[in-house]
This record gives structure tokens, C-alpha cells and sequence, in this order.
């Protein structure tokens, strides 16, 4: 259905239309990333600065395309530490309610078990965004505590990796 692709240099034409064309839908649910991220400029400095953290290790960056090859959405592991990282997804309004990130979230749980050598992973979400609360429900995610996302009510999650996590490949 989706095929996950580890961030390159070469993504960055399509990964900045994909967040251009979705600015306005994702900015109902999460806050917006600001004027200066959607210039040529300012978004070239920051793409270059993630495949500077990803080549470090202390984030793995992913491209979510559709079986066409259209960039569709994101999925991201960031501030890796003893094991551990969260989890960030976004996916464009065209394909928002298909499966896509349940599919995309599944992959990179794979991954982060069995390429990233993770344990475990975490994710927070604004208590008004059902749609990524399911998400992380059907993906094995387990609700730990209540907190905030850019200051409005949130929930943190937790999803523990293990052998079944590692078997699954693919």
C-alpha cells in the first residue's frame, strides 16, 4: 500500500510541495511551521540540517509514497537516546483517512526495531486529534499520560518494541 523511504537530498523538491500544498490542512490540528520554513531558502537550510541529524543517528527521517510513487506523507524518529525515540507523522489531505499512516507507523515500528536497534517509542497528540489517537492505537501504542502540545491538552503514548517487532520485516 505505502512504501517508506529513508530522507535524502533528492526528496526535497517533492517534500517541500507535499508541505506547501498540505500547510493549511495541517495547520488545523498542529501548529504551523512558520513563513520562513516554506521559502526555497529556509527550506533547503533545514533539509540539509535533518540529513545532518540523520546522519549522525540521532534522528531517522522518512518519506511516505504511494504505490503511484507520490509523496504522501512523513514519518520521522527523533532525539534517539538509550533506546528510545519519538514518533512524528504527518500525512497529506488527499490520502488522510485510507490507511496510509497506520501503514506508514507500522513500517517504521519495524524499522526502528530492526535496522535503528530501538526499544521503544513514544508519541503525544492533541486530545482533539482522534484520527492520529486511533493510529497509534491500532499500532500497538499505549496511552501513559496526559500533557500538552504547543499548549493545548495532549496525551503522551508509549509502544515497547520487541521480538515481534524484529520478526516482522517488510
Amino acid at each position: 500500500m505505502v512504501k517508506l523511504e529513508r530522507l535524502r537530498a533528492d526528496h526535497a523538491d517533492a517534500l517541500l510541495a507535499f508541505e506547501w500544498e498540505n500547510r493549511a490542512y495541517f495547520a488545523r490540528s498542529i501548529p504551523d511551521r512558520g513563513d520562513a520554513y516554506f521559502t526555497a531558502a529556509g527550506f533547503a537550510e533545514r533539509h540539509r540540517a535533518l540529513l545532518a541529524e540523520q546522519h549522525a543517528r540521532v534522528c531517522h527521517f522518512h518519506v511516505v509514497l504511494d504505490k503511484e510513487g507520490n509523496l504522501v506523507g512523513r514519518v520521522n524518529l527523533i532525539d534517539v537516546t538509550d533506546g528510545c525515540a519519538e514518533l512524528g507523522y504527518r500525512v497529506g489531505e488527499q490520502a488522510a483517512g485510507r490507511g496510509v499512516a497506520t501503514a506508514a507507523v507500522a513500517q517504521v515500528c519495524r524499522l526502528a526495531a530492526t535496522d535503528y536497534g530501538l526499544t521503544s517509542l513514544t508519541a503525544v497528540t492533541t486530545l482533539d486529534n482522534a484520527a492520529s489517537m486511533t493510529v497509534l492505537a491500532r499500532s500497538g501504542f499505549t496511552r501513559v499520560e496526559d500533557t500538552t502540545v504547543a499548549g493545548r491538552p495532549g496525551v503522551r503514548y508509549v509502544r515497547h518494541l520487541g521480538r515481534l517487532d524484529a520478526r516482522k520485516r517488510g
